[in-house]
């Protein structure tokens, strides 16, 4: 599963009510969350780290049922650098012709790997938190618009979606209030009702989809 939004609105507190979850923390995002995590909390700073959490929870007896990643777009730079240092690069453009970002997607497929040997063999669910970003999106059989993605490169980001049973987007929940401007003119206005959405299928405003039943979404009024 993949949960995508901005930031504070309630992500890592979602999966942190999933079934026994441990977190591999790479940012700071546990403040308050009282949660099982990697490095007593503190984010992980290489992948060869995340490698050594995968690998523990793979090999060592415990009774954890969720792995949450906390988050791909501090994951993702992590991995560049792992790229580049296994191939002598100074960075991730410095072989040109996009050859980097291919040699990161290859190790993006190897940490998927991994998750599903958690899931597979230890019966694990998998949880990647990500931030979402604006990008304009090219549809083939309408104009182009600017759509909620998960913020990273689009190679990474194909291999996840095609990954993923489900992609649930998370957001303010807004109502739209109509206000008279007087000479018979209305202003709409996107008032915030204090709630959060999660939503498990795709708009064309945001990504999202799942193949497990999802057919609507689930709002949060204060009880997380």
């Amino acid at each position: 599963m993949v949960i995508h939004g901005a930031q504070k609105v309630g992500k890592s507190t979602f999966a942190a009510g999933a079934y026994k979850p441990i977190f591999i923390p790479l940012e700071d995002g546990l403040s308050g969350i009282e949660v099982d995590a990697f490095n007593g909390g503190s984010p992980l700073k290489t992948y060869e780290e995340v490698q050594q959490a995968l690998t523990a929870l793979r090999d060592q007896e415990h009774d954890y049922g969720t792995a949450v990643v906390d988050s791909t777009d501090w994951l993702e730079p992590m991995i560049w650098d792992y790229a580049c240092r296994r191939n002598g690069w100074a960075n991730i453009e410095a072989p040109g012709y996009g050859k980097g970002y291919i040699e990161a997607n290859a190790v993006w497929r190897e940490f998927l790997a991994g998750c599903n040997e958690l899931r597979m063999n230890r019966g694990m669910a998998i949880v990647l938190i990500a931030h979402s970003a604006v990008k304009r999106f090219e549809a083939p059989d309408s104009e182009a618009y600017d759509r909620y993605e998960l913020k990273m490169q689009k190679g990474a980001l194909g291999l996840i979606v095609e990954w993923a049973d489900a992609i649930l987007y998370a957001a303010d929940e807004v109502a739209i209030k109509k206000e008279d401007v007087g000479f018979n003119k209305k202003r709409a206005r996107a008032v915030g009702t204090g709630g959060r959405v999660m939503h498990c299928n795709a708009k064309p405003s945001f990504i999202a989809g799942n193949a497990t039943g999802f057919r609507t979404c689930w709002t949060c009024r204060g009880r997380h």
